[in-house]
């Protein structure tokens, strides 16, 4: 982890923004944009990008990716412009759980990906492009979404020490525990080969 130099309450402050950001719905503003209906009622119920192309719609998905992923980048990005990189790698942490406990969905959000990559990406291009990279590869042999979330969360932090970053080993360490901890019924159904591909309505 970074030194902190960060005084407490900026770094408060900081978390706070960080989760208000991150628990934005995106994939229920982007479905009710489209007129897709309520997102939560939809396929898996989940409030991401991946749920959001079971309906369809591969515009709103991808705006759903890209904003997912951007409020984790844009969180990090504006705590290193502001502030150092220990309110940086914070400010991503906290944006990250916003998106899976959302204050405005009565804590209760999606799974973290997206905004997960958007986050490495922001606080390591190269660490970032290496787990988006892992999570295409993934995709494109498998045409399992969560399959590739679970393959990233494993190897993020073996990216990030091969790549010279050992102060984001910590924050790789927790967030993909935390990815495999919501994963836990998508980790069943991929043992019962039940997990639904890519793209499946």
């Amino acid at each position: 982890m970074p030194e902190i130099v960060t005084s407490l309450p900026l770094l408060a402050l900081t978390a706070v923004l960080g989760y208000l950001l991150g628990s934005i719905p995106f994939g229920i503003v982007m479905a009710r944009a489209f007129g897709l209906g309520d997102l939560r009622k939809i396929g898996s119920g989940n409030i991401g990008a991946t749920n959001v192309l079971r309906t369809g719609n591969k515009l709103a998905a991808f705006l759903t990716l890209v904003l997912d992923a951007g409020k984790g980048g844009i969180a990090v990005l504006l705590a290193r412009w502001a502030l150092a990189e220990d309110a940086a790698q914070l400010a991503g942490v906290a944006a990250f759980l916003g998106h899976l406990f959302p204050v405005w969905l009565g804590f209760k959000g999606g799974k973290g990906m997206a905004t997960f990559l958007g986050t490495l990406l922001a606080l390591s291009f190269p660490v970032g492009l290496a787990a988006c990279g892992l999570w295409l590869i993934t995709a494109a042999v498998t045409r399992i979404s969560s399959l590739s979330a679970l393959v990233v969360a494993v190897l993020s932090p073996v990216a990030a020490w091969v790549l010279g970053r050992p102060d984001l080993l910590m924050l790789s360490v927790l967030l993909a525990l935390i990815i495999l901890e919501r994963h836990k019924a998508n980790i069943g159904r991929l043992l019962a080969g039940t997990e639904p591909r890519i793209g499946k309505k």
